[in-house]
């Protein structure tokens, strides 16, 4: 897998400043438009959950939002690898923190950090806010006060309180090794591990593989002076003596001899290639420093190709990532209202985790990660991004919560919760996700061809420095540099490749295949030659299609009716071709496309029929199964009218080509994305709300975009151009750097080709 991702300060602090600064918002989730709305959320309606909660304080989970709601919290004293910054800069993290916890499990979070690193006064702080929360996550703070604190917030609070430093790791690497050690033929009893970093991760990973059934004497802890044993005196404390073992070892090298397992949570480097070839037959290495591991996979395996290896990175197989626990550990607790997260609540998440990497991975997931996914040395933990962990972590959790006492309202219903669960999920977000995985793989060159707009070369940077692949902008080499160095990225002109009809030495080939395709259309040789060499669009165009890039993403400055005009100089583009435009919605955790909109102004029967198929093309390389509704103002025939005629016939059209999927026609909108208003035309052949809708026009399509954008905040991709032979994608003239950037990824993944 690429390494390349990199993200530069400036766009690091462009993602926390734009649209708005921070990373979420707080939005009322009950009416609050009218004086009534504002009685009942408030004085005096507000009077009667108070007093049913002062009678029964369990009722605080019915009527507000504390059964859904963790508080992310931190002193700032040991920020990711960077040390003690204090409270105030850990912000930025926790604020993440927090939306992680709303990404991939709905579970509201808001971030706290207290300025002090006292830790009686922090423990006094926590303590007090127990009743706002139905959950708390420590982060960031350093050891020994993150035993402490934690330790003592467990004894005197009733809600669950977590330090993800320490079982986050620990449960994943859990997981993870309990696959490992199958793969390898090996009972967790029986094995020699050493782990290197006593620091709070460490801990807590010896302490769960220990009740998981290592043996105390055969796990051998390390630190920054060697082997922890029974009897050592320096550099000791009460939590590194718990793991003091009986052993003569003395150094991490002389401990590594003969070990089933290596645990690093520790630094770069710290082991060698010499140590990995001295470790038993099959080993296991979880070299889970960051950002850069304690050994790579390459350097391991280049001398024991046996090794099964894991890290704490992206780029790399297996790896250990905090995200596939704390959320799903929360969202299971939360649920059953629990008082804690005990030992065997982290030990059910890691057996889940594990089951669930040994089972079919889904196409979808595949389809993100470009390759397919099965059970083995490089798959023996799941992917963030598997829409399977929802489901199948929370239940795990909650079953041993409720089996352990800790479930102040067990779950009767086990299938129905996990119904729920499903409906927690924002496809969305997983698309996007997918896209950007697929994009990686595929390594396209994208020809940015507008490079005199700012916008572009940041997206042009942004899709170059994630590895993405190569990015080709089209302009002059001192505009460009120019406004990179405006935007503070000057030395990103050294990695983009500038191309323009000056420089390039296929100019000649590019003038003589456009004199042949427009010869015969008004065009002679003087127009031909200030097409290819003055017009970018068109350049760019020719670029494509002669091979010197894979994809074009263009627009940002002109409309695009007339983008699309000169690109037809190149392509066949045309409603006549075939060609169609398809805008996709994102919103509230829905996806909706919309066609056409941009190529076909007013078409026929047969024309919406294309569109649908086009359509349905898109979609599925989306990941959905496509389901198809022509729209009007009319629902099957009624009100009668001229005008909604073509959307009653469109479907007939469908049913003589026998297409591979559902639509029907014609309908309202709320008929078609509304399943009680469905319900009311039985004879319906949708299984389930249309994810795309084809409009009777491309003016029609345009207004209900639009509105979706400016009205309800509705993320808008598009529109995607399909039905032309090449991958171009064309923005809108509002487009932001990130739309920009995702235009280059529908490109590179070949959306709708």
């Amino acid at each position: 897998m690429s390494s390349k991702n990199r993200v530069t300060p400036e766009e690091a602090l462009a993602y926390h400043l734009e649209p708005r600064p921070g990373k979420y918002e707080i939005i009322a989730s009950t009416p609050m438009a009218t004086q009534r709305d504002l009685s009942l959320a408030y004085s005096p309606g507000v009077a009667v959950p108070v007093q049913a909660i002062a009678d029964n304080p369990a009722l605080a989970y019915d009527y507000t939002v504390k059964g859904n709601m963790v508080a992310v919290i931190s002193n700032g004293t040991a920020i990711l690898g960077m040390g003690n910054l204090g409270a105030l800069a850990s912000k930025p993290v926790m604020e993440g923190k927090a939306v992680l916890f709303k990404r991939f499990a709905d579970v509201n979070a808001i971030d706290i950090e207290l300025d002090t690193e006292d830790a009686e006064e922090i423990i006094k702080a926590i303590s007090l806010m127990g009743p706002t929360f139905g959950g708390i996550n420590l982060e960031d703070i350093k050891a020994p006060e993150c035993f402490i604190i934690e330790q003592r917030l467990k004894e005197i609070m009733d809600i669950p309180v977590f330090h993800d430093d320490q079982h986050g790791t620990a449960v994943i690497c859990a997981a993870g090794l309990i696959n490992a050690l199958e793969l390898s033929g090996k009972k967790i009893e029986d094995c020699r591990i050493v782990l290197n970093g006593a620091g709070a991760a460490g801990i807590a990973c010896l302490e769960l593989l220990k009740s998981m059934g290592a043996k105390h004497d055969n796990c051998i802890m390390c630190d920054t002076k060697g082997v922890i044993y029974q009897g050592r005196t320096e550099g000791m404390n009460q939590w590194k003596s718990a793991h003091a073992a009986r052993t003569d070892l003395r150094t991490l090298e002389e401990a590594m001899v003969g070990a089933d397992v290596f645990l690093g949570v520790s630094a770069k480097g710290a082991v060698t290639p010499e140590m990995v070839s001295s470790m038993a037959e099959n080993p296991v290495i979880f070299a889970m420093a960051n950002p850069d591991p304690e050994i790579t996979p390459e350097d391991a395996h280049a001398v024991r190709p046996d090794a099964i290896v894991a890290t704490g990175r992206s780029d790399y197989p297996n790896q250990v990532n905090n995200v596939l626990g704390f959320p799903y550990l929360f969202r299971g607790a939360l649920d059953i209202h629990a008082r804690a997260i005990n030992d065997e609540m982290k030990i059910a998440c890691a057996r889940a985790l594990a089951a669930l990497a040994r089972e079919d991975v889904p196409d979808e997931v595949a389809m993100a990660y470009g390759r397919k996914l099965s059970f083995g040395r490089d798959y023996i933990i799941p992917t963030p991004f598997d829409p399977r962990l929802i489901y199948v972590i929370p239940p795990a959790v909650a079953r041993a919560g409720m089996d352990t006492g800790v479930a102040r309202r067990p779950i009767i219903d086990m299938k129905a919760y996990e119904q729920t669960l499903k409906s927690r999920m924002d496809p969305t977000a997983s698309i996007l996700q997918g896209i950007h995985a697929r994009a990686k793989q595929a390594q396209a060159r994208m020809i940015f061809a507008e490079g005199d707009d700012p916008r572009v070369l940041r997206a042009a940077v942004a899709y170059q420095r994630a590895g993405l692949g190569k990015a080709i902008v089209v302009g002059r080499e001192p505009d460009v540099r120019e406004k990179l160095e405006a935007v503070g990225l000057a030395d990103a002109v050294r990695e983009l490749e500038v191309v323009n009809a000056a420089n390039t030495r296929h100019l000649e080939a590019y003038k003589g295949f456009l004199y042949n395709r427009l010869q015969r259309s008004g065009h002679d040789s003087e127009d031909i030659h200030r097409l290819a060499t003055r017009d970018r669009h068109v350049f760019s165009a020719l670029m494509l299609q002669h091979g010197h890039g894979d994809g074009l993403v263009t627009g940002v400055t002109r409309k695009s009716a007339h983008i699309l005009s000169l690109i037809n100089h190149v392509f066949d583009a045309t409603a006549a071709a075939g060609a169609v435009g398809v805008t996709a919605l994102l919103h509230k955790g829905r996806i909706i496309l919309i066609a056409d909109t941009l190529v076909q102004e007013w078409p026929e029967p047969e024309d919406l029929a294309t569109i649908a198929i086009r359509s349905a093309g898109v979609a599925r390389s989306l990941g959905l199964e496509p389901r198809v509704a022509f729209v009007s103002f009319s629902t099957f025939g009624y009100p009668v009218s001229e005008r909604a005629t073509k959307m009653h016939e469109a479907p007939r059209v469908l049913d003589r080509m026998g297409v591979d999927f559902e639509y029907e026609g014609e309908m309202t909108v709320d008929v078609a994305l509304n399943m009680d208003q469905m319900k009311h035309y039985p004879f319906c052949r949708l299984t389930g709300p249309a994810n795309i809708l084809v409009v009777p026009a491309r003016h029609s399509a345009s207004i209900s975009v639009k509105l979706m954008q400016e009205m309800a905040g509705a993320t808008v991709i598009g529109p995607i151009l399909t039905g032309v032979k090449k991958p171009i994608q064309i923005c809108s003239t509002n487009s932001t750097v990130n739309d920009i950037l995702n235009m280059a990824v529908m490109a590179a993944c070949k959306i709708g080709q």
